[in-house]
């Protein structure tokens, strides 16, 4: 497997009293992702905090030095969804701080990964068995994983109060409103500043449109990503801050280009299963890569898009499961 580039903490401040803290990730592909600092007086509110295990705590207190703080100036911690990228360091920095968590309620979506780490990797490998990925590609991933283990998480933490509609974080640039947005993640919200028409937007919103469901935690992940878009369409926002990437303006812009790459996906699916007359969801991921591309990241990272655009084709009445087949067959 390709190891992923090595990224140094770095930090930029975008506005007075906002800096982007620059993080590593450890995915190739992914060499980074972001949180966000905000002052608030002396102090700090986080919105984010980049991956946990060995030494990241230390890059998140690098990349807050090159602003003038430190971890030990966090307030409090506000987490954008319970992705590793985005909580992995939040049980430290509020240990270590004595602040508080704030995150939606469906935040256990992550407890298996951070409580079982070896029954969440029998589980996904199920997924994949059952959705047609052949036996020698998950033995050689469950080796990888065995031989290196992911430490992405340090330890799970209950929020101390829960992100919802009504909810205000207060901050010197100013009080942010909280807006759900699940379909990345079930946890997923999106946060607006109005008066300076700001929007952190997790990995809901990208400068870059790259889609990604979390599957298996919800009935239709696909469609709830669709409705999330037209949550945050209404609100306006000069700048966006994301998750991965550069800040971006026109987020009008990059809302039609996600409804558009996620109606191509989904009509890709679609048109493999009308083609196919019956396939496994890695029958439909090969045709939509093609054999020759498959990679074990990006065939994962597919594969979970697959399945949830079958789910959604199956609520619509277009698509369903065949009955009794193992791995699992779908037909239009």
């Amino acid at each position: 497997m390709a190891e992923a580039t090595v990224v140094k903490p770095r930090t930029e401040r975008i506005q007075p009293g906002v800096w982007r803290l620059k993080l590593p990730c450890p995915w190739p592909g992914v060499p980074h992702g972001n949180a966000w600092a905000m002052q608030r007086g002396a102090g700090l509110v986080l919105f984010d905090t980049g991956v946990g295990g060995p030494k990241r705590l230390r890059m998140l207190d690098i990349a807050l030095a090159q602003a003038g703080f430190g971890v030990e100036d966090v307030e409090l911690v506000v987490c954008t969804h319970a992705h590793s990228d985005h909580c992995g360091l939040a049980a430290s920095i509020c240990e270590g701080t004595g602040c508080e968590l704030w995150m939606h309620p469906r935040w256990e979506h992550i407890r298996l990964q951070v409580e079982n780490p070896d029954g969440a990797l029998e589980a996904r490998l199920e997924v994949g068995r059952m959705s047609g990925v052949p036996l020698r590609a998950l033995d050689r991933y469950r080796q990888e994983r065995a031989a290196k283990p992911e430490e992405l998480v340090d330890g799970i933490r209950a929020p101390d109060r829960e992100l919802l509609p009504g909810v205000e974080v207060e901050t010197d640039v100013g009080t942010w409103g909280v807006y759900e947005t699940p379909g990345h993640a079930p946890s997923h919200v999106c946060l607006h500043q109005p008066e300076r028409r700001l929007m952190i937007s997790g990995d809901h919103l990208l400068g870059r449109s790259v889609l990604f469901f979390d599957y298996g935690h919800t009935p239709d992940p696909y469609g709830e990503f669709i409705a999330s878009l037209e949550v945050i369409e209404p609100l306006e926002v000069d700048l966006c801050l994301p998750g991965h990437g550069k800040p971006f303006r026109e987020p009008a812009a990059k809302i039609a280009d996600a409804r558009k790459q996620a109606a191509d996906l989904l009509q890709r699916v679609r048109q493999g299963l009308a083609d196919a007359g019956e396939a496994t969801a890695f029958e439909l991921v090969e045709g939509i890569v093609g054999r020759e591309n498959l990679r074990p990241g990006s065939a994962g990272f597919v594969l979970q898009i697959v399945l949830a655009c079958l789910d959604h084709l199956a609520v619509r009445g277009e698509a369903a499961p065949v009955p009794d087949s193992d791995p699992q067959r779908w037909r239009a």
